[in-house]
């Protein structure tokens, strides 16, 4: 039997797959974009992150699967969906991750004053540790990520202790200087801010008991929920409109700037919140993986494991990162920070719509059902934000339309009973081997 993860474990990876490096420079970005406003933009998103956490933890509790959102989709929509669905998880990965460690490490460079040429240094370091410890199972990532939540939450509330006493009401005057337009891009702007919960439902099969899935969704969305809410309310009442114009928001709700450990502690968390985020998204990526290879979309020698653990979906993951890393550096006017996070953004936002869709058919009771279609059309607003940035997943949708077309993807043997038993899923077998 799999030694599993439990509520505390579960607790930090949900935790640190949505509070990642955004939490660094989003409170501000949504300030540019809807001055004080922005408040009303994070009550709306923090309000459809509770939905979509709730939505999540219901299905991954009566259907615990490795393959997440897509095994939901398959299970409610059929093969088709759910091979969109996982390409589209597998695809925002990498972008996500890259967009993750590029930001923590530009931030870590500003905050410290190094030469601007040591962020890709940094970045490629950030990578290698979030690939290596997927690489030697969830069992340990899981403890790791624990530890690095715990101080995560204490570097935020020690931001919060710090910055409250100096909040200043007049700086929320004039409160929506752009109106209702520009509470709108905050909204979009902090879609990445509650990107998430959908890598987690990959991992709801490794939990000891299904039950321990809600009890980790609600305690991971109430730490979440406090956190975000005092960090906005601090930027807009200690910043005001200068948020919008410093690349160290986090440093200047500390203290003075001149202070020089300051900028050690704002490095030290751009670092750990990229790494804490990136690994259960890596998690879930190669999670993923190899349900799609179980399924034919990907080549059948990305489904095999070493001693129950993903390597080869790691790595493939880890070379797909190379690559984005590669384009950014060739690239940087082009492919920017902000765009591969909307990208990215956009990506999670289809994920989320479908898995949303599947819990208003698969979710046994009807109030779990309407919760989830509420969620499904907020999100679905904010996936039409996104603009040009959908032609990211509309691309995806075609490449499986066409390799479904050229193959036959093979079917799963059935069980014995005749019965779908998620958890008894060759995907989920191999994953959850990883905690022997």
């Amino acid at each position: 039997m799999s030694a599993g993860i439990g509520t505390a474990r579960g607790t930090a990876l949900c935790v640190g797959a949505v509070l990642g490096p955004g939490v660094l420079v989003l409170p501000a970005m949504a300030v540019r974009a809807a001055g004080p406003a922005s408040l009303l933009a994070w009550a709306a998103l923090l309000l459809v992150s509770a939905q979509i956490a709730i939505s999540f933890a219901a299905l991954g509790t009566c259907y615990p699967d490795s393959g997440g959102v897509a095994a939901f989709t398959r299970r409610a929509f059929g093969d088709r969906t759910a091979d969109v669905v996982g390409c589209w998880l597998l695809a925002a990965v990498p972008v996500g991750v890259v967009a993750g460690a590029t930001a923590g490490a530009r931030y870590t460079t500003a905050a410290l004053n190094a030469p601007a040429r040591t962020a890709l240094v940094i970045t490629v370091v950030l990578l290698a540790v979030v690939y290596s410890a997927n690489l030697v199972g969830l069992h340990l990532s899981a403890r790791m990520q624990l530890l690095l939540t715990g101080v995560l939450i204490g570097m935020l509330i020690a931001v919060m202790v710090a910055a409250g006493p100096r909040v200043d009401l007049d700086r929320m005057t004039p409160f929506a200087p752009y109106g209702i337009a520009g509470i709108g891009s905050a909204v979009a702007v902090l879609f990445v801010a509650i990107c998430g919960w959908e890598a987690t439902a990959n991992l709801s099969a490794e939990f000891t008991d299904p039950r321990q899935i809600r009890r980790a969704a609600m305690a991971s969305l109430t730490v979440i929920v406090v956190l975000y809410t005092g960090l906005a309310w601090c930027t807009v009442g200690v910043l005001g409109d200068e948020a919008g114009t410093t690349t160290v928001p986090l440093m200047r709700l500390l203290a003075p700037a001149e202070r020089p450990w300051i900028a050690a502690v704002v490095a030290m968390a751009a670092v750990l919140f990229t790494v804490a985020a990136s690994v259960t998204f890596v998690a879930a990526g190669a999670r993923a993986g190899l349900s799609l290879a179980h399924h034919g979309i990907l080549p059948a020698r990305l489904a095999v494991t070493h001693r129950g653990e993903p390597r080869r979906s790691v790595a493939a993951q880890a070379a797909a990162a190379a690559l984005v890393t590669a384009a950014a550096a060739k690239a940087p006017h082009v492919i920017t920070v902000e765009a591969l996070m909307r990208t990215f953004a956009a990506l999670l936002a289809c994920v989320t719509l479908l898995g949303l869709t599947a819990a208003v058919r698969l979710l046994p009771t009807r109030r779990q059902r309407l919760n989830a279609g509420v969620a499904a059309l907020a999100v679905a607003t904010v996936a039409a934000l996104s603009g040009l940035f959908l032609l990211a997943p509309a691309a995806i949708v075609l490449a499986v339309l066409i390799h479904r077309h050229h193959t036959r993807p093979p079917v799963p043997p059935s069980l014995p009973d005749g019965n779908d038993h998620s958890s008894r899923h060759p995907d989920a077998t191999a994953t959850t081997a990883v905690l022997r």
